[in-house]
């Protein structure tokens, strides 16, 4: 069989094609371009390049099921699983606040987002200034996150204008579209208790809930990863065309979602070949064969970790020198443990998922390995789900080789989501082994049921996991400083600018505020910002009291500032904002209010267009 599919590749021109397109765009990829090269052209290209993907994509999932829509029959609908998945979307969204939870992921995907949207440039705005009423992005760098979620975003800013919040109602519709692909695959997998279960499971989990609410990209890249698995049993059951082009244009979608995606993507290829040797031929639709050049900006933006050595973050954690290695191995596994076994205060886990996800676990590796030796005995989705698998049990291994792959992290907690994937998985792949019968599986749905709620629906309520994750509630603190202003004319002197940026607000970082203090004094001489506040965290000795400035917020002698609001948003930690009511240099002080008046304006309308045009450029140079 391998001779005669050998045979069919050679002689298939469009296997020569989509080789000649993977080659392409290997070394445009890889060894074409220098580092800032690179980086300009995925700030230009980005939003295009997802476009055409994600147009191709909208276009092969109608191919595909375009004919089915014809003879659908709404009566053929399991409408008690509907309700379900609405009941369990909803308790999800109503116990969890919206808000940014992850402060810098989340913000700088919002960021890329505005800037799609403004200016379809794939960068995070970092100056931005309301100019004569017009809010105006300055400056932007790209961003080492995937741009599939910062995309889709855009185009909901596109279609309902700009809103910071428009993210937390992209990943709402997310949570819905998720679960009901939950229940789609626990379906085909082990009937409707099946269905039922991997919806229960997921809504008893609070990190779910935690990201439902949130701006990051991890329920898209859940969606995506589960659509794809669906999509290849419909590929492996139908093996045409369309349905190829659906399920490859979803995968490369899935790789530009977050940056280890390319590892549950991948067993797309074995999906792929599997099918090639059972058919004994190619199929290779137009959009797959040209989708490696669709893939190009994926290592030309992963030239940021080269350009921006800081992009690994190694120091956020003192002691580690390299990103990965086998050393980190056992402690990462500790955490691992603590982060599924915790009380539901302590994280935002569920004891029901973990004990039966990892029960099955071992089951589910003997039952793969016997499984892949027997692929043809299998229905489409149980194919589909067992090359998966691979997938998800590849991102499990990367994580405990990460340097900062600690589950009970409250920054990392949420890369542990595709592993409850994985956990699933091998619930689903092992419940039709242990139970032939109907009923028993019923029970391990009512159990799911009461652990959603004795223990998922309060540890939502209380959100004590929260509390400890100090940037997360800051950034909800000055959020609601914004909302309480009638207007947006005021400037921030904040190291997190972005924030402030993003909700269209002026904003200068500590540093630039002292290397820009003449320029602050004329802003604030003529009255271009109505205030200028200062954003200062301070760190609170238990002994004593006292309290130090954290390293990077001091602003110096030259700035005179008086408290506006502040709180202890932690025991030992003060978060305050202040008004700056004098700017000092030397013997020389400016305060709002200090307005020189000068020559009378000239009456020329060509003098005055001269005056304002110069007057409009020094204005430009002089903001923060």
């Amino acid at each position: 069989m391998q001779n005669t599919l050998m045979q069919i590749v050679v002689l298939n021109r469009r296997v020569w094609l989509f080789g000649l397109c993977a080659t392409l765009a290997l070394v445009l990829g890889f060894f074409t371009f220098s580092g800032v090269v690179a980086i300009d052209i995925v700030s230009r290209a980005g939003f295009w390049v997802e476009l055409t993907s994600f147009v191709l994509f909208l276009c092969a999932l109608w191919r595909t099921f375009s004919s089915d829509l014809k003879v659908f029959d709404w009566r053929s609908i399991d409408w008690r699983t509907v309700a379900l998945v609405g009941a369990c979307g909803t308790i999800l969204l109503v116990h969890e606040a919206p808000g940014f939870k992850i402060l810098m992921d989340e913000v700088m995907l919002l960021g890329t987002s505005m800037s799609m949207h403004f200016d379809k440039l794939a960068v995070v705005p970092m100056r931005g200034n309301d100019i004569q009423g017009t809010f105006n992005l300055l400056e932007g760098i790209l961003d080492k996150r995937p741009l599939f979620f910062p995309f889709l975003l855009s185009l909901v800013h596109d279609a309902t204008g700009y809103r910071p919040e428009n993210a937390f109602a992209l990943n709402g519709i997310l949570t819905f579209v998720f679960l009901s692909l939950t229940a789609l695959w626990g379906r085909l997998m082990a009937g409707r208790p099946g269905s039922w279960l991997a919806v229960l499971l997921f809504t008893g989990l609070p990190l779910l809930g935690q990201n439902a609410l949130g701006g990051g990209f991890e329920l898209l890249n859940l969606t995506m990863a589960l659509a794809t698995l669906l999509l290849g049993s419909r590929f492996i059951l139908r093996r045409d065309d369309a349905s190829m082009a659906a399920f490859c244009l979803s995968a490369l979608l899935l790789c530009q979602t977050r940056y280890e995606s390319g590892l549950i993507a991948a067993p797309a290829a074995l999906v792929v070949l599997w099918v090639w040797m059972q058919e004994k031929k190619v199929i290779l639709p137009w959009p797959v064969i040209l989708a490696p050049l669709l893939l190009v900006l994926v290592p030309l933006q992963h030239r940021v970790f080269d350009v921006r050595i800081s992009a690994w973050e190694m120091a956020s954690r003192p002691g580690y020198e390299k990103p990965f290695s086998l050393s980190y191995v056992l402690e990462n596994l500790s955490h691992t443990v603590a982060f599924f076994f915790a009380r539901p205060t302590d994280q935002p886990s569920s004891l029901v998922f973990s004990a039966l996800g990892w029960f099955a676990v071992p089951f589910g590796l003997l039952l793969l390995s016997r499984q892949l030796r027997a692929l043809r005995s299998l229905s489409a989705t149980q194919v589909a789900t067992v090359f998966f698998m691979l997938g998800f049990i590849a991102q499990f291994v990367l994580m405990m080789v990460y340097f900062w792959g600690k589950f009970d992290d409250p920054v990392i907690r949420r890369l542990s989501l595709p592993t409850h994937l994985w956990l699933l998985g091998s619930i689903l792949l092992v419940l039709p082994q242990f139970f032939a019968s109907q009923r028993p599986r019923w029970a391990l749905v009512a159990v799911a049921a009461l652990g959603v709620l004795s223990l998922g629906i309060p540890a939502m309520a209380s959100r004590a996991y929260d509390q400890e994750y100090l940037p997360g509630r800051e950034t909800a603190w000055r959020r609601q400083f914004m909302g309480e202003q009638a207007r947006k004319d005021y400037l921030v002197i904040d190291n997190d600018c972005v924030l402030w940026v993003t909700h269209q607000v002026s904003s200068t970082p500590v540093i630039r505020a002292k290397e820009k203090i003449d320029d602050l004094s004329a802003c604030m001489r003529n009255h271009v910002f109505s205030s200028i506040y200062v954003f200062q965290r301070f760190d609170i000795d238990v002994e004593t009291g006292k309290m130090t400035l954290r390293d990077g917020d001091d602003l110096g002698p030259e700035f005179v500032l008086e408290t506006v609001r502040e709180e202890r948003l932690q025991s030992l930690k003060l978060s305050r904002l202040s008004r700056v009511i004098e700017i000092r240099k030397g013997e020389k002080v400016v305060r709002p209010g200090n307005v020189q008046i000068g020559a009378p304006a000239p009456r020329d309308p060509k003098e005055l267009e001269r005056l304002r045009n110069e007057y409009l450029r020094n204005f430009l140079k002089q903001l923060p």
